[in-house]
């Protein structure tokens, strides 16, 4: 097996030929200095949905907690309820309303439970009916 001779203009030629050119170089800069602030407002808003999916269960759970002891100890029967209830680290406040129903001893007993993620607030309700007429 034969190789040809290697000279120094050849090596530099085949060089010079692999690269990239000024022009290149800058729109590869330039497609990327458009490409990484979308991606990273993508990852932004994908960690903020996470966030708050998982604080919107919590609150869930925060909620029918609440409302089940609410009706358990007849507290519900007080003028108005509200509080606040730790879940880890993260607080979320509560607010019990009263509402007369379309039936006439029916009452719907609503737990709204407001939190904040990223300094935006949501809330999650829950909704039950009694029969006001038992006590």
């Amino acid at each position: 097996m034969k190789f040809a001779p290697t000279t120094w203009s050849t090596c530099v030629a085949k060089r010079s030929r692999s690269a990239f050119t000024l022009a290149e170089a800058l729109a590869a800069l330039a497609f990327m200095a458009i490409v990484i602030p979308v991606a990273v407002e993508g990852l932004r808003v994908a960690n903020q949905a996470g966030q708050v999916a998982d604080r919107k269960a919590a609150a869930g759970r925060v909620a029918d907690r609440v409302l089940n002891e609410m009706l358990v100890t007849k507290q519900w029967q007080q003028a108005s309820s509200s509080g606040e209830v730790q879940e880890g680290r993260l607080s979320y406040r509560w607010r019990l309303l009263t509402e007369a129903w379309v039936q006439d001893t029916l009452k719907q007993l609503t737990v709204l439970v407001t939190y904040s993620v990223q300094g935006q607030e949501y809330d999650v309700r829950l909704s039950t009916l009694v029969d006001s007429a038992q006590q």
